[in-house]
C-alpha cells in the first residue's frame, strides 16, 4: 500500500472544482466545490462565472482534501490536473494552480486528458481496467464511444456526438419543460413516475445506413420540444413525466444499443460507462440488460464519481506515476480540444529542473 503512488488530482474542466488524493487504485479523498447554483438562473454554464469560482475555491478545496486524506502534501508523489478538453478558463486555473503546487512542492506534474480521466476512474471502485475496454462516455459536453488499450497512452475514439451531447439534451428538455438547471437529475426523477412507451419519440442515427457508433440528439430535443409545444397552443395539459420518461427512454436506448454493438463488433467483453449522464438509473438498469443479453461485462461508477471530480483526475494521474509515463513540463498549458487520443500531456525530459530559488521557495512554503 505505502509502496503506490499518492496522487492529487485537481479537475475544473467546467463548473466543479474537484480535488481528488488517491493512493495507488484507492480513494482517500474527494472533495468537490460546485458553482452549479450560480449558473442556474442562466439556464446553463456562464464560462466567466465558472473560471471566478474556480479561483476563490482552489486553496479551501486543496486543503480540505489533504484534511480528508490525512496526508500532508510533502508527501504526494505527483499532482494530477485537467489539461483539457474543457472550457478555456476554467482550465486555466486549475492548470496554474497545479502548476504552482507542484513547483512548490518539487513534484511532478501531470496534465492528463479528461476524458481518459472519465474512464480512469473506474479502477477506484472495480479494480484495474481490463485492456480492452470499450467506454460510453455521457456528460453534458460528450457523448462518445472510447477504445482503451492502455489508458495511459492509447484510447481511440470509435463514435461520437455529431450535434447535441446527450447531457445537453437532458438540460434543453429541462428547461423546455420549466423543470429548472441542470437537467439530468430532474428528468430521471421525473421520469421514474412516467410511461416511457407513451410518446414514439424519433431515435436518432439509428438506420442500416447511418453511422454505427455516432450519436445524434439534436432531432430528439427538436421533436420534444415541438411534442410539448403543440400540446400548449391547442390548450391541453403537458404530460410531464410521460414526456419525461419517453424522452429519457429515447436517450438510453440508442446510448446502450450502439455501445453494446461496439462491443460486440470489436471482441470486447468490458463495457465502462463514464460521466454525468452514468449517473441515470434508467441507463443503468438498460445497459445491465443489454450487456447481460450480449455477454458482456458492465462497469459503472457509483454517481458521485461519474460526475466531474479530482478523483478521477488523480486516479490517471497515479496510473501514470505508477506506469512511468513522462510528466508534464512547467510550460503546460490549457487545451479547451485536447483530443482524447493525448490521455496525457508529456513533457520534453526536462520537468524536474530544480534550481536555488526553487528549493528556498520550498523550504519557506512547506517546512
Amino acid at each position: 500500500m505505502a509502496d503506490e503512488p499518492l496522487v492529487l488530482g485537481i479537475e475544473t474542466s467546467c463548473d466543479e472544482t474537484g480535488v481528488g488524493i488517491v493512493r495507488g487504485t484507492t480513494l482517500l479523498a474527494d472533495a468537490i466545490a460546485s458553482s452549479v447554483d450560480e449558473h442556474a438562473r442562466f439556464g446553463g454554464v456562464v464560462p466567466e462565472v465558472a473560471s471566478r469560482a474556480h479561483l476563490e475555491a482552489m486553496v479551501p478545496t486543496i486543503e480540505r482534501a489533504l484534511k480528508e486524506a490525512g496526508v500532508s502534501a510533502r508527501d504526494l508523489d505527483g499532482i494530477a490536473v485537467t489539461a483539457g478538453p474543457g472550457l478555456a478558463g476554467a482550465l486555466l486555473v486549475g492548470v496554474s494552480a497545479a502548476k504552482a503546487y507542484a513547483y512548490a512542492l518539487g513534484k511532478p506534474l501531470y496534465g492528463v486528458n479528461h476524458l481518459a480521466s472519465h474512464i480512469c476512474v473506474d479502477q477506484l471502485e472495480h479494480g484495474a481496467l481490463p485492456e480492452p475496454t470499450m467506454a460510453l462516455l455521457v456528460s453534458g459536453g460528450h457523448s462518445s464511444l472510447l477504445l482503451s488499450t492502455d489508458i495511459t497512452s492509447d484510447v481511440r475514439p470509435m463514435g461520437a456526438t455529431i450535434d447535441d451531447a446527450a447531457g445537453e439534451a437532458f438540460d434543453k428538455i429541462a428547461r423546455v419543460l420549466n423543470l429548472g438547471f441542470p437537467g439530468g437529475p430532474v428528468i430521471d426523477r421525473y421520469a421514474k413516475e412516467g410511461d416511457p412507451k407513451a410518446i414514439a419519440f424519433p431515435r436518432g442515427l439509428t438506420g442500416p445506413r447511418d453511422p454505427a457508433y455516432d450519436f445524434s440528439f439534436s432531432g430528439l430535443k427538436t421533436s420534444v420540444a415541438r411534442w410539448i409545444e403543440a400540446k400548449r397552443a391547442a390548450g391541453e395539459d403537458v404530460p410531464v413525466r410521460d414526456v419525461a420518461a419517453s424522452f429519457q427512454e429515447a436517450v438510453v436506448d440508442v446510448l446502450t444499443r450502439k455501445a453494446v454493438r461496439a462491443c460486440k463488433d470489436q471482441g470486447v467483453d468490458h463495457l465502462m460507462i463514464g460521466g454525468g449522464v452514468a449517473a441515470n438509473s434508467r441507463l443503468r438498469v438498460l445497459a445491465q440488460e443489454r450487456c447481460e443479453a450480449a455477454g458482456i461485462r458492465l462497469r459503472v461508477p457509483r454517481p458521485k464519481l461519474c460526475t466531474d471530480n479530482g478523483a478521477m483526475v488523480a486516479a490517471l494521474g497515479a496510473e501514470m506515476v505508477a506506469r512511468n509515463r513522462a510528466a508534464s513540463d512547467w510550460d503546460l498549458s490549457a487545451d479547451s480540444s485536447l483530443p482524447v487520443t493525448d490521455p496525457h500531456v508529456p513533457g520534453r525530459g526536462h520537468a524536474y529542473t530544480h534550481d536555488h530559488v526553487h528549493e528556498v521557495a520550498k523550504e519557506n512554503l512547506y517546512s
